[in-house]
């Protein structure tokens, strides 16, 4: 199990606050989607997609997208950089590794001597 989530649970809960909301599900599920479709996002290339792009497809005002992405980005799920006039935006590989690691329920079971 990730050390991330043995060592702060706290944050793994403010992960999943974050989620609990279908628009920032929504971004997430874009910002997961930047790369090539079939394609596995390389960590050290980084992509991302600006502010404005994400908020396209919702029926949301500007101030609320960004409350959204600051969500986000305060929970860890994403990471933030200005671009001059554009924020830019991906999604914090090793976090949602973390989350992965979580709901991997023989990882659980095995370490409580329980098999599956």
């Amino acid at each position: 199990m990730s050390n991330y989530l043995t060592n702060n649970p706290a944050q793994m809960a403010d992960a999943f606050k974050a989620l609990a909301n279908p628009n920032r599900v929504q971004i997430f599920l874009q910002l997961l989607r930047c790369c090539e479709p079939g394609t596995v996002c390389d960590t050290s290339d980084v992509s991302s997609c600006c502010v404005g792009d994400l908020g396209e497809d919702l029926d949301i005002a500007a101030s609320t997208l960004s409350h959204h992405i600051k969500e986000l980005s305060r929970a860890g799920l994403i990471e933030t950089a200005r671009r001059g006039q554009h924020v830019e935006c991906w999604v914090n590989r090793e976090h949602v590794a973390s989350l992965a690691a979580f709901f991997r329920l023989d990882q659980h079971l095995n370490k409580s001597g329980v098999t599956p």
